[in-house]
């Protein structure tokens, strides 16, 4: 599959961002969660790692060759869910962040959704305020889960749908090509000629 698809992956010098779509992907990312989640925080595999995996579009960060974030996206009908959001130790700084964010919100925003909510503890919910614009969802309350020393707050982003959003009214091709590589033709269509 061609790597160069720019709506599927985003450079920033040695940083780039892509939909997982191989095994490989899926195992780096989840090394990332294991890393971040069950060694650094304690969280519990099968608190970690759930059914939702099966569900939800996975995202990787890599600087270079290596894996140094990952995010999970789940999909609703009127919003989609920002999750599972871990970043190595070394590469915990604003610019790769960010970065990898603007991917996620540029995906959720081609797929035609408006909205984007995430959780997370006090002080990442800071982060996510202050970095990325989520504001604290309104009426909600904070989230304790068993075993975790502080809630989880709800947040919201709204995003401005993209002007190519997959739609009822997209080219059929579009639809079944492979998460996130909209653009690029799948090797089984068929060319005119």
């Amino acid at each position: 599959m061609e790597q160069d698809v720019q709506s599927s992956v985003r450079q920033d010098n040695l940083i780039r961002v892509e939909v997982v779509t191989t095994p490989e992907q899926l195992l780096h990312a989840q090394a990332i969660r294991a890393i971040c989640f069950m060694e650094e925080h304690g969280v519990p595999a099968r608190q970690t790692f759930d059914g939702n995996d099966y569900q939800a579009t996975h995202i990787i960060v890599y600087a270079g060759g290596e894996p140094i974030g990952t995010a999970r996206i789940r999909w609703f009908k009127d919003f989609a869910k920002m999750e599972r959001t871990s970043f190595r130790q070394a590469w915990r700084n604003p610019r790769t962040i960010k970065r990898g964010a603007e991917f996620i919100f540029e995906h959720i925003s081609r797929k035609g959704y408006d909205c984007v909510i995430t959780h997370a503890k006090p002080p990442y919910a800071r982060l996510w305020q202050k970095l990325l614009g989520f504001k604290p969802a309104t009426g909600k309350d904070p989230l304790l889960f068993q075993g975790h020393d502080e809630p989880y707050i709800e947040l919201v982003k709204e995003l401005t749908p993209s002007q190519d959003a997959i739609t009822p009214a997209s080219d059929a091709s579009i639809l079944f090509r492979i998460e996130g590589y909209w653009d690029a033709q799948s090797e089984f269509e068929m060319v005119e000629t």
